[in-house]
């Protein structure tokens, strides 16, 4: 089994590459964004035409999702117009695409977990690039839409209130933005389940439960060893500065399709809390 990961070097592509790795049956190749442009048609052509693999795992993107805002062409050349590159030359090969995608497809105007079937309006430009990177895998594809993903590996939620919390005074977070949070020690056997059973469709995979920033931001410090009191709730509009890109205030996704299909139920999102800040922790000693 030959599989090529994408966006090898971001915190999900680095777990995901770390998971396949374990099994001697498969021959992994890793692809960062030195090694693979996304949006570059003849450089995909190019690797994906030479190496053949069977199991194509996209995960490189554009996520810092205020940059999409700041550089929409750049975005839109990387989430949709790569997607679809990677998408046609994995079809030509023969190898089943899974993607991975985002809650943010979503305007957060529901008030119950979304489910596959829900209608999409993103109000962001990362979340309308995404989109179209889904429009433009093929029929057959597995799309992943996950949340809120944190990992060992690069910058990301978790880390940041960690290194904040080392500082002394207030911290403040938004009370009014409610998804999953989602840790890549989770996720990425997931995501490879799916992929390497060839399983059609969109799925929503994210730990189960949901939170606030504010209680993320809370949680974590508490589980960090710092005092949460410090945490202060504000709503999105008293953000200072005002960030470029708008969020959806409510992105909790069902994973009921997942289940049904036969997946493990992934772990609660405090658990997979504990054990990144368990980890984070260790490395900065």
């Amino acid at each position: 089994m030959r599989v090529l990961v994408t966006g090898a070097a971001g915190q999900l592509g680095r777990d995901v590459v770390a998971a396949l790795g374990r099994d001697d049956s498969i021959e992994v190749t890793a692809a960062d964004h030195g090694a693979l442009a996304v949006d570059d048609p003849v450089a995909v052509d190019g690797l994906i035409g030479s190496l053949r693999p069977d199991v194509v795992i996209h995960a490189a993107a554009l996520t810092n999702v205020d940059l999409c805002e700041e550089v929409p062409q750049r975005a839109h050349a990387v989430n949709a117009i790569g997607t679809g590159n990677v998408a046609a030359a994995a079809e030509r090969v023969g190898a089943h695409l899974l993607y991975v995608s985002t809650d943010y497809v979503f305007d957060g105007r529901e008030s119950r977990p979304y489910r596959e079937s829900d209608e999409t309006n993103p109000i962001s430009v990362y979340g309308a690039t995404k989109l179209a990177g889904e429009r433009a895998c093929p029929q057959g594809a597995t799309i992943v839409r996950t949340s809120w993903v944190c990992g060992a590996h690069g910058a990301n939620f978790v880390r940041t209130v960690l290194e904040l919390g080392r500082r002394p005074g207030e911290l403040r977070f938004v009370d009014d933005q409610r998804g999953s949070p989602t840790f890549t020690e989770d996720l990425a056997p997931a995501v490879i389940a799916l992929a390497l059973d060839r399983r059609p469709g969109c799925f929503h995979v994210t730990n189960h439960g949901e939170a606030s920033r504010f209680e993320l931001a809370r949680e974590t410090l508490a589980l960090g060893g710092a005092d949460p009191e410090r945490v202060v709730p504000i709503s999105t509009g008293e953000l200072k500065p005002a960030r470029p890109a708008a969020r959806p205030a409510y992105s909790v996704l069902d994973n009921s399709a997942f289940e049904a299909a036969g997946y493990q139920a992934m772990p609660p999102w405090r658990d997979g809390l504990k054990r990144l800040v368990a980890q984070l922790n260790a490395h900065s000693r």
